[in-house]
């Protein structure tokens, strides 16, 4: 495994410090990866719904008049 050193403002490094003690994770390494892990996955979800958009074809025009007054009678539902 690669190695990587980081410098932190120590505010953040007493953050990382503080989850590690929680027990979550064994040490700042294993906190480190599993930001890059959650980080790698909210930007594939955020390529996938681009893409899902781009296909999906036109937009339409929204009338927003008519959608408050969808909502509004949702809400007396």
């Amino acid at each position: 495994m690669a190695t990587m050193n980081v410098s932190l403002p120590d505010q953040m490094k007493n953050w990382v410090e503080e989850c590690v003690k929680t027990g979550r994770y064994a040490n700042a390494s294993d906190y480190v990866r599993d930001l890059i892990r959650q980080d790698h996955i909210k930007l594939e979800r955020l390529r996938q719904a681009l893409i899902e958009g781009e296909n999906s074809g036109p937009s339409t025009s929204l009338d927003i008049e008519k959608f408050i007054a969808n909502k509004k009678k949702l809400l007396v539902l």
